[in-house]
């Protein structure tokens, strides 16, 4: 980090709101250097533009900041096609105040963003709201109304107006491109040692539990029962699972999917906590998944189902023993100073 490392990490409102904290929290970021983009994820390839951002701030000695947008971009221009996310606002914000950050700007994506043009951008925003002494990309990204700001473009105007421009080439692994789409593409096939592997560590979501049909009780799998966004292309099946509840990590064993044997519903994420006891009704939980382990399948019997819970448990135990420092790293919702 810099001399200026602000604690906690300050979320600060795009271009207007959030009152006298919104202006304060813009005042504490501005002259920063700003990697620009989406971070669905907060993944490798992220983390590689983050830590670009953070050298170039501790050499100019100025804060270091993403520049972010919510909604994401594409849920804006193209509401018809659901988009899985791979973070939603607050884990990505949770992500980014672990990675060496002084803080995140998040500009509403919005009609206006959307017809803002490059040029515009860079001097309305980069230079006129926050005064960035340096901006980070990737190779591939784009901005501006019909994205016709390059990174050769973002580097021309960074000579004209004075500030520094880093590009980041595409990170990859095994020969592969790291990119929330092939992470997204992972988890709807299952495939969690390449989406861990992509990430950096374990995809994970939050949710508040909800009160569901208490089947699991009756089978002796009680289960902490949260609904997932529609948009949720997880794969379907039976997981090895950490939760994480104030900030303490419990193992356990997770199903989402439809619940064949009995109803074939809405899809439902299905905890059940490994030796634990209490009332978690209205908390909200960090699911971490760790190991895939099969299908979800129907059953012709409950002692059938039981049976196989049984061995999907001893499954899920044996995963967790074998990756005991598997966990997201996450920053505690109270570290996080929001002025939006």
């Amino acid at each position: 980090m810099n001399d200026r490392t602000l604690t906690p990490f300050i979320v600060a409102p795009g271009l207007s709101g959030g009152g006298a904290a919104g202006h304060a929290a813009r005042d504490a970021l501005r002259g920063a250097v700003v990697a620009i983009g989406n971070f669905d994820g907060v993944h490798r390839g992220h983390r590689a533009a983050i830590d670009t951002a953070c050298a170039r701030a501790r050499a100019l000695r100025r804060p270091a900041a993403v520049l972010t947008f919510e909604p994401h971009p594409r849920a804006f221009l193209k509401p018809q096609a659901p988009l899985f996310r791979l973070s939603e606002p607050s884990g990505k914000l949770r992500l980014l105040a672990r990675t060496g950050l002084d803080g995140a700007i998040v500009l509403d994506f919005d009609a206006h963003l959307a017809t803002l043009t490059a040029e515009a951008f860079v001097a309305d925003i980069l230079v006129g709201a926050f005064a960035v002494s340096g901006a980070v990309i990737g190779r591939n990204f784009l901005f501006g109304s019909n994205r016709t700001g390059t990174p050769d473009y973002l580097i021309a105007q960074g000579a004209l107006r004075g500030f520094a421009v880093d590009i980041v080439p595409p990170f990859t692994l095994d020969g592969r491109m790291v990119s929330s789409g092939a992470i997204r593409t992972a988890l709807e096939q299952g495939d969690l040692p390449t989406a861990t592997a992509m990430l950096g560590a374990p995809w994970f979501v939050t949710g508040e539990v909800i009160h569901g049909d208490k089947r699991g009780r009756d089978l002796g799998y009680p289960t902490a029962n949260i609904r997932l966004a529609p948009d949720c292309a997880l794969r379907h099946g039976i997981y090895a699972v950490r939760i994480g509840i104030d900030g303490a990590w419990h193992a356990g064993v997770a199903s989402f999917g439809r619940r064949p044997t009995f109803d074939n519903g809405a899809a439902l994420l299905e905890i059940h906590l490994f030796d634990f006891a209490g009332d978690l009704y209205g908390r909200p939980l960090d699911i971490a998944f760790i190991g895939y382990i099969r299908d979800e399948l129907k059953f012709d019997s409950i002692e059938t189902l039981i049976a196989q819970m049984d061995r999907d448990s001893a499954e899920a135990r044996a995963i967790l023993d074998r990756q005991p420092e598997a966990v997201p790293l996450l920053a505690a919702p109270g570290e996080i100073t929001a002025a939006i």
